[in-house]
């Protein structure tokens, strides 16, 4: 996964991206008590605001530097600069410091080399204790698209949680499924396409400890 990559394509269009929360960040952590998230391929930053928007002290990791860059004009903007830590990352190489309340990764996939199965166990070690890992994936091509990467994989819901390697008796799954989202298509009709959610919790210490 080259930065090169990512800034060619950041740099092509004014936004690549809708400019709205990704559905399964919007529908799953819109109840939580906000604290300190980390936002994994934050992109043109949408997540990291809507994050920010509620209360949340963000840190917002990209290997785009044009990309964050876009990010932090939109934040800026929208006022809450202050609130997010803008951080580049090569995930392959290296990862954000610390403990997080909520880290959220929302589909990382690349056809570049990205080594998913790694940065999602990094993102697990990352969240704190009583908190709460959300992985949204896509779970295959929408049947519209005509030429496929096919070296982007796209795991089940059961397979990412399995390869997450989570200690036995120190989380609680919270969801793990397959479901349908509605997405426009490039003729401007809209289509349905399979995404995934996997939703896990990290128990408090005291839960750890007592077993439940």
């Amino acid at each position: 996964m080259s930065s090169e990559y990512w800034d060619t394509r950041y740099a092509e269009s004014h936004h690549v991206w809708s400019g709205r929360v990704n559905d399964v960040l919007g529908r799953e952590a819109a109840n939580l008590p906000p604290g300190r998230a980390l936002d994994l391929g934050a992109g043109e930053g949408a997540d990291a605001i809507w994050l920010a928007r509620r209360g949340w002290r963000v840190t917002a990791a990209d290997i785009s530097r044009v990309a964050l860059d876009k990010a932090a004009a939109h934040a800026a903007e929208e006022g809450v600069a202050d609130r997010i830590d803008w951080q580049r990352h090569d995930l392959n190489e290296t990862f954000p410091e610390g403990a997080y309340d909520l880290v959220s990764a929302q589909f990382l996939h690349s056809p570049d080399g990205l080594t998913r199965d790694p940065i999602l166990r990094s993102a697990a070690a990352a969240v704190a204790p009583g908190g709460v890992l959300l992985i949204g994936s896509h779970a295959g091509w929408p049947d519209w698209v005509e030429h496929q990467h096919h070296d982007v994989e796209f795991p089940s819901p059961e397979e990412i949680l399995d390869r997450l390697e989570l200690a036995d008796g120190e989380w609680d799954v919270l969801m793990c499924r397959e479901h349908d989202r509605e997405q426009r298509k490039p003729d401007g009709t809209i289509g349905i396409r399979v995404d995934s959610t996997v939703m896990v919790r990290r128990k408090a210490l005291a839960e750890a400890a007592s077993g439940h």
